[in-house]
């Protein structure tokens, strides 16, 4: 197993001031800043970073990182329904799932007690017709799509399970039985549970892992930092 873990120095954020937000405070830059809605950042560890602002009436994102595993938003989306964005890292994993010897990930986060967001796994099919949630914790009034379907005891975790369609693609989310801000989870039984309810096949090729914030309201400026991120592939 080769593992992708990052030893790169603690994040020092900068401070970010676009569209009257400002983005935290530090000593010193971030390797990278960014306002945009889209914009996105590859610092050469595998990974990409992505601000991405894309729900309707969202307000100002600032992202600030120093690599794939160490960033942080700070987010001021008016208090309204409806998801405004999922700034995140990502991870090509690029293989059928028959063939992933291993696929797991560690997380570890800062995250507000106020606001409506979920921190998030989002696994995607390389054609982005299957996406796999793994709500890892949450606040406020958020909730998965589709129908429950029962209990599963996966990859570390316990979760309460969800199927449904957002119209675009099959949406399958796993909702963990208490929040957590760090740990480990292994994803690859994870998939094989979900091909064994034929939902997707061993042959469906797993396109990337993401792990970021999936943000509904953050009303004043909230902070959501990732203190660690990496995944582990084999």
């Amino acid at each position: 197993m080769q593992r992708l873990v990052l030893t790169t120095a603690a994040l020092t954020t900068a401070v970010i001031t676009g569209a009257g937000l400002t983005a935290g405070t530090a000593n010193a830059a971030a390797a990278w800043e960014s306002c945009d809605q889209w914009g996105n950042w590859e610092p050469g560890d595998g990974y990409i970073v992505y601000n991405n602002i894309w729900g309707s009436g969202a307000g100002s994102q600032c992202i600030a990182a120093d690599s794939g595993s160490q960033w942080s938003v700070t987010a001021d989306h008016p208090n309204t329904g409806g998801i405004k964005s999922y700034p995140n890292a990502k991870w090509i994993v690029g293989e059928p799932i028959g063939d992933i010897g291993s696929l797991s990930a560690s997380y570890d986060v800062t995250v507000p007690d106020s606001g409506a967001y979920n921190t998030t796994f989002d696994v995607w099919d390389e054609n982005y017709d299957h996406e796999i949630m793994l709500w890892m914790n949450w606040t406020g009034p958020v909730g998965p799509l589709g129908n429950p379907v029962g209990e599963a005891t996966l990859g570390g975790h316990t979760w309460d399970v969800y199927n449904g369609s957002n119209g675009a693609n099959n949406v399958y989310s796993f909702l963990r039985q208490g929040n957590s801000s760090q740990g480990d989870v292994d994803i690859l039984p994870i998939l094989d549970w979900i091909t064994e309810q034929g939902w997707m096949s061993q042959d469906t090729v797993i396109g990337d892992v993401q792990f970021g914030y999936e943000i509904t309201s953050s009303a004043g400026g909230l902070e959501f930092v990732t203190n660690d991120f990496s995944v582990s592939e084999g």
